[in-house]
């Protein structure tokens, strides 16, 4: 995995979690140098390194990792790369991991609070619920404990006092999951300061996932209806 030797497969794989970071960007999902990606690639993984701008971001100075944890690059790993690694090692349906910041899923992290099935489109991230994982400090294995709690039977979870986690088979859906996440949080927002949202029982929320695994073109192949 030596950073002047990049085969043609891992270019190709850390092009995308370059226009990954860089889509986080535009989309409005973070900010800075915040957020970090992921994408299993080979034996390991690729993540996005601690500290360079997207814009700054060439493939060259995507990390590669084992799922040891080590790595021979010149680059630091993202300060989070524990919760990437061990979201890619335990679930082999996720291919792609996007940790960020965006503002309505953050404000309901910094309160704690699981967000309930106010809208069907929630069957997205594969439950009734996007859970809230407790508070532990960036970076750390405890973080990465809670967060693998809070995404079992999920594809995406908040972080309290910190942000929010979606996942995919790929980075583009992974991507499309985080903005469908905080459009969520930010209707249930808007729905609080207008009234009392109405609750979608969870057997509601269970047959519309099972819909949206054969809605339209076959599930790995495109986003969930809106």
């Amino acid at each position: 995995m030596k950073p002047d030797r990049m085969e043609p497969d891992r270019i190709e794989a850390a092009r995308g979690v370059v226009a990954a970071m860089r889509d986080l960007l535009t989309l409005g999902l973070s900010q800075g140098t915040s957020g970090n990606v992921s994408v299993r690639h080979g034996d390991g993984f690729l993540v996005s390194p601690s500290g360079v701008p997207a814009e700054a971001l060439t493939p060259e100075s995507i990390v590669p990792m084992t799922f040891a944890g080590t790595h021979d690059h010149r680059f630091a790993p993202s300060s989070e790369w524990r919760f990437h690694r061990d979201i890619l090692a335990r679930r082999p349906d996720v291919h792609a991991v996007v940790h960020a910041h965006p503002d309505y899923c953050t404000a309901f992290a910094l309160c704690g609070r699981t967000i309930p099935a106010v809208h069907y489109m929630i069957a997205a991230v594969g439950g009734p619920t996007i859970r809230c994982a407790p508070y532990a400090p960036y970076g750390t294995d405890a973080l990465s404990a809670l967060a693998l709690e809070a995404l079992e039977g999920r594809g995406g979870c908040l972080l309290a006092n910190h942000g929010m986690i979606a996942t995919g088979p790929d980075l583009a859906k992974a991507l499309w999951l985080a903005v469908e996440m905080e459009a969520l949080c930010r209707q249930y927002a808007i729905a609080l300061q207008v009234g009392a949202p109405v609750i979608l029982p969870d057997d509601e929320i269970a047959r519309t996932v099972e819909r949206f695994k054969t809605y339209g073109l076959r599930a790995q192949d495109g986003p969930a209806p809106r």
